[in-house]
């Protein structure tokens, strides 16, 4: 039988990657493919310094961390929360999210509702403060995202008549979600779309005091 050349074994399919799909690992890995697989990831390390530096220095001003920002994004995206399901979202522990809630509710940043079906849900709203803050915070990132899209289509003129930059970021962020949460996110930021803005924080009479246990 031939002996496989070298190049013969530079196209042998390698096994999927964790969190990939076998078709996203299907196409070799050429050196110089995979050199540009590198400078990718170190754009999304510079990429992801820099998308954060603002709201981190807006956080420090608080004695608050990117713990707190995580909870305060997704309580204003979700008025009303399950504890339970912001643990989901962020895949984090009962322990790990504790002390970052107990800060939020003490200085008035959030507040928890029981549930109107189950009395021990706890239910997760920001209060004027806390939804300030959001904004803050999320005027911040999609005013770069903006930038950063703009900057993508001046590159891409033609292609982007119909937001193919737009759609080529987002398909690439999807795909870099692990196969097994890609259609839960993707339910998730639907679901989120179409609702209305975060409406203001519900009547402090509703308030609990105490760590979440749901």
């Amino acid at each position: 039988m031939t002996e496989p050349t070298a190049a013969m074994k530079s196209n042998v399919t390698k096994p999927p990657a964790d969190g990939l799909s076998s078709a996203a690992v299907a196409v070799a890995v050429s050196p110089a493919t995979e050199a540009e697989h590198l400078a990718f990831v170190e754009l999304l390390f510079f990429a992801y310094r820099d998308f954060i530096s603002e709201p981190d220095a807006v956080l420090q001003d608080y004695g608050f961390g990117r713990a707190h920002h995580r909870v305060l994004h997704f309580v204003s995206r979700q008025p009303g929360l399950r504890v339970a399901d912001l643990l989901d979202i962020l895949k984090i522990t009962k322990q790990s999210l504790g002390p970052v809630l107990k800060q939020l509710v003490d200085r008035g940043f959030v507040m928890q509702t029981t549930g109107d079906a189950d009395r021990r849900e706890r239910r997760l709203h920001l209060t004027g403060d806390g939804l300030d803050l959001a904004s803050r915070l999320r005027t911040l990132q999609t005013s770069r995202v903006a930038a950063a899209l703009e900057h993508a289509r001046a590159g891409w003129p033609l292609a982007d008549a119909a937001g193919a930059s737009a759609a080529v970021a987002r398909a690439f962020l999807i795909g870099m979600i692990a196969d097994r949460d890609r259609a839960s996110i993707e339910r998730l930021l639907d679901q989120e779309a179409a609702t209305a803005p975060a409406a203001r924080a519900p009547n402090t009479a509703a308030l609990i005091t105490g760590r979440p246990d749901r």
